[in-house]
């Protein structure tokens, strides 16, 4: 008997943030439709990606909310990982053909101090089996054909980095980094220089910015919603830029910018706010050093 599929819901103009705990198996491109289609929402993007394999923060945008993204995808992001010592993979993870296998059995101390070597700046090489693209297609279709490109090292900084040991050959680490770091590859890289080889075993994404994990909601509980309900678990759209100062405006200020305008204002330092009328979010606007605002980028409601 064919199974009865549930008509897709209705697609609204929704704005707003939703804090999303990705599960293991499906792409964020993938969670991000069903996330979408549980809030009815017209628009939709993601703010940096997770591999299939990882679980974990995965910060949804919605309407509105998709024009101020990209100050996640430049924030800082944490990592909890299980790395498996003395197995190398094609792809750095689970998922890839075992390459070779070595004795590792390591104590505490030796796995620690391995891994301080990699505290602070490096230049990173980004693995083939990522999403980087090379001429127009991804990295990883040219490593699923055979074929290996030359990749350019990326600046990147591990911020801090704790390992806790589980066995003589495995251990979890807990990492904050900048954007563009490969835990994959840091994984890699500790397992070289203890001589023996690394892989990941399990990868969870726990922070991104000033959003941690503890705050985010499993698809399976957004899916299991009412579509009110499921909107209701959005946050606002300001909060992808809350670390920036709030600037409020009275109505003949807020007009003026909201129609195209600078607006002059006095005792303003100069830089990026978060700009209000009253508890009425405009948007991103930029104070030069004169004192006058103009509008980066401003929400339609406004």
């Amino acid at each position: 008997m064919k199974k009865t599929e549930r008509p897709p819901r209705r697609r609204d103009p929704v704005d707003g943030v939703l804090l999303l705990d990705k599960p293991q198996g499906i792409s964020s491109n993938a969670a991000l439709q069903r996330a979408r289609n549980a809030l009815g929402a017209a628009k939709a993007g993601h703010t940096g990606t997770l591999d299939p394999m990882a679980t974990g923060l995965l910060p949804l945008a919605f309407g509105e909310s998709t024009k101020f993204s990209q100050a996640l995808l430049d924030a800082d992001k944490g990592y909890e990982a299980t790395v498996k010592l003395g197995v190398t993979t094609t792809t750095g993870d689970a998922e890839g053909e075992v390459l070779e296998c070595k004795d590792a059995v390591f104590s505490a101390d030796e796995i620690r101090t391995a891994a301080m070597a990699f505290i602070g700046e490096m230049a990173q090489l980004p693995p083939m089996f990522s999403a980087l693209k090379h001429a127009g297609k991804p990295l990883y279709a040219y490593a699923r054909e055979g074929v290996d490109i030359e990749r350019k090292r990326r600046l990147i900084v591990i911020h801090s980095l704790d390992c806790e040991p589980l066995a003589p050959d495995a251990f979890v680490m807990r990492v904050r980094c900048s954007k563009g770091t490969y835990i994959r590859t840091l994984a890699e890289d500790i397992g070289a220089r203890l001589g023996c080889g690394a892989h990941l075993t399990a990868l969870r994404r726990t922070s991104i910015g000033a959003f941690v994990i503890e705050n985010a909601v499993p698809l399976a509980v957004v899916e299991g919603e009412d579509i009110e309900s499921a909107r209701a678990m959005l946050k606002p759209i300001d909060c992808l830029i809350g670390e920036l100062p709030c600037l409020p405006l009275d109505e003949a200020q807020a007009s003026q910018l909201c129609h195209g305008q600078t607006v002059a204002l006095k005792h303003c330092a100069a830089g990026a706010y978060r700009v209000y009328q009253s508890a009425r979010f405009l948007g991103l606007g930029e104070v030069d050093e004169g004192g006058v605002l103009s509008s980066r980028r401003l929400v339609v409601t406004a």
